[in-house]
């Protein structure tokens, strides 16, 4: 297929046609073109080795899992983690990229917004793995900048003993439940961010003030969420899925309410800067890290759900097919706000909280 006209973005491109035209045609085209044909494309960049710096927010004990998968498939490759939360990863870039010396060649956090700006300054290498043509295409950047490794998804938890959980986000802020609700901070935490944009975008200004009359404790981190609703500080809290299984495997008495207005599913990309002076072993381990083997470990050491439609989910929970039937859908819109309104849905959520 010809390549004759600029690339437009994922919000651009849906906005000029129709989702399925859209979809068929990028699928077609896009993502296959980009993809290397299968064996002989490294062969031809070079056998795979050297250093491989990853910036992630994956949880060091999956790292921990990982690295043995790497050694085996890229032997002669030396991979090196720089683990944070998604939002100090993002503060520690920054400052390499203003200061014109970026550390990293492969970046892998839960911070959606961050990759399609980066993605729009030009920062982040096109490459399509041959493993991603099995990821579902609301999960890809059909211009093959980014792709998601894997899903973290927002849900409601209670305790056992508490008193009847919430049915929605909607209600944690209005309707027929009260009680005190236990929020990450949208203000230091990426994931409750994303959060927020969601339920910003959805219902509207009144959200943060509803939660805020309504008993809702701002925590921090989830970590912090799960304390306050395990203790019984709080009834209730929003609290990601993987936190919520990891604490039930060991014996918590907290229960996963799937919200009746949809969960909210943050993926976790992962993209290739342009200045990365190593792009073969790097891409190699995009590859490691999106096979089935790898995937399985994010599954059953992270608690998160794989990107593979093959692979279950964690701990008994459908694959990924099923939860994206369960979740919001990711539009343009939302992408769009949360990218360019960011700081305002900051500023209403601090503005809520601090009267």
């Amino acid at each position: 297929m010809p390549h004759n006209r600029k690339h437009m973005s994922l919000p651009m491109l849906l906005r000029a046609a129709g989702v399925a035209a859209a979809l068929v045609l990028l699928a077609a085209c896009r993502i296959e073109s980009a993809a290397p044909a299968a064996g002989p494309t490294l062969a031809r960049e070079g056998t795979p080795s050297g250093d491989v710096w990853v910036y992630t927010s994956m949880y060091r004990h999956v790292l921990d899992a990982l690295e043995p998968l790497l050694k085996a498939r890229l032997p002669d490759v030396r991979v090196h983690w720089y683990q944070a939360g998604s939002e100090k990863v993002a503060s520690r870039l920054e400052a390499e990229r203003a200061a014109g010396a970026i550390r990293a060649d492969l970046l892998a956090t839960s911070d959606p917004f961050l990759y399609e700006r980066l993605a729009r300054e030009g920062a982040l290498l096109r490459y399509a793995s041959p493993n991603v043509l099995r990821v579902p295409r609301a999960l890809v950047d059909l211009d093959a900048r980014y792709a998601a490794l894997r899903l973290s998804t927002m849900v409601l938890v209670h305790r056992q003993d508490g008193p009847p959980p919430p049915p929605s986000f909607a209600a944690l802020a209005e309707g027929p439940w009260a009680g005190r609700v236990a929020i990450g901070d949208p203000l230091t935490s990426g994931t409750a961010f994303t959060w927020a944009v969601f339920c910003d975008a959805k219902y509207g200004e009144s959200f943060f003030p509803g939660l805020r009359q309504r008993g809702a404790i701002v925590a921090g981190g989830n970590a912090a969420v799960l304390q306050k609703v395990e203790s019984g500080e709080a009834d209730a809290g929003v609290l990601l899925l993987e936190n919520a299984l990891a604490a039930q495997a060991r014996g918590s008495p907290i229960q996963v309410v799937w919200p009746t207005d949809g969960a909210v599913v943050i993926p976790g990309p992962a993209a290739l800067f342009t200045t990365t002076p190593n792009p073969v072993a790097a891409k190699a381990v995009v590859d490691v890290l999106l096979s089935p083997e790898g995937q399985r470990i994010i599954v059953e050491k992270g608690d998160m759900h794989a990107v593979d439609p093959r692979l279950a989910g964690p701990r008994g929970e459908a694959g990924v097919s099923e939860l994206l039937e369960r979740a919001r859908p990711w539009t343009p819109e939302l992408l769009e706000r949360g990218l360019t309104q960011g700081g305002a849905v900051k500023e209403r959520f601090r503005q809520a909280f601090s009267q």
